[in-house]
């Protein structure tokens, strides 16, 4: 009999997430035995549980998720990732050879989906709305992609204007915003989910803008709901959560599995 993996996430709250559903079909598709569970873990209980969950020799690794990322950044002894460093959050843990390696997959699963979806971010004119952690995790492999530019806009700009004030070239990214057209127009938002989403009544777009929901859900988003009135490019965060946990399951297993046909299941869910 294989041996089974032992493997998880942890978040609070943690009951909604999908990462178990995803990777038990990833485990499928390359004929791994995995125990994947979600974990509730309180922020003060993250070195105890981290602890004892490593403590089993079949551990293989972790997903993290809010509001852990920091704190898997900073008390975990191990080798970072410069992007998981400079973000400083993790989303990502590997043990091998009994050390930890810590990652983040966030940004390149989010701009691994718009290559498959046909969208190249280089030379483009970005807004993106919030500047909470979904936006930071998001925003390192973004930045790097050369944009023409990028503008963060927030109910709070001082918290615009802090995230902004992490990198060096401020003619890129800025808190401004620009009098033409937005290519893509992505939402970091919470509020993209809960029902209260009300856009800014200016921004400036077209029919040919990209609207992209970084928040994903069964049903669709309020975000979602309101961009289709622009545009006919609307996309919600299923491909990127995807894509993040695919480059997460090449950490632990040295392998990149298929994800379109899982996005499909989970599309399928909300019928």
């Amino acid at each position: 009999m294989s041996k089974i993996f032992k493997l998880g996430v942890i978040g609070n709250p943690i009951e909604h997430s999908l990462s178990p559903f995803i990777h038990s079909r990833f485990a499928r598709k390359e004929g791994l035995n995995l125990d994947y569970k979600a974990y509730r873990v309180e922020q003060g209980d993250f070195n105890g549980f981290i602890s004892e969950f490593f403590s089993d020799k079949y551990a293989k690794g972790l997903n993290v998720t809010l509001p852990l990322k920091n704190l898997a950044a900073t008390n975990i002894k191990g080798n970072i990732s410069n992007e998981a460093k400079f973000i400083n959050a993790v989303n990502t843990i590997i043990k091998k050879d009994k050390q930890f390696f810590l990652e983040s997959t966030d940004g390149s699963g989010f701009i691994d989906d718009l290559y498959k979806k046909s969208i190249n971010p280089e030379g483009k004119k970005i807004l993106i709305l919030g500047a909470g952690s979904a936006v930071e995790s998001i925003l390192y492999k973004l930045y790097n992609s050369r944009p023409e530019h990028i503008t963060i806009i927030n109910r709070t700009k001082e918290k615009a204007e802090i995230l902004c004030a992490n990198y060096k070239n401020q003619e890129v990214i800025t808190t401004s915003m620009k009098d033409s057209k937005y290519d893509l127009v992505i939402n970091g938002s919470s509020a993209g989910l809960t029902g209260e989403f009300s856009a800014p009544s200016d921004i400036p777009v077209s029919q040919s803008t990209v609207f992209y929901d970084l928040n994903y859900s069964l049903t669709k988003t309020p975000f979602c709901e309101w961009a289709e009135e622009y545009s006919n490019q609307v996309y919600d965060g299923v491909g990127m959560l995807v894509n993040q946990a695919a480059l997460s399951f090449n950490h632990w297993f040295g392998t990149i599995p298929e994800t379109n046909s899982v996005i499909k299941d989970i599309e399928g869910l909300s019928k």
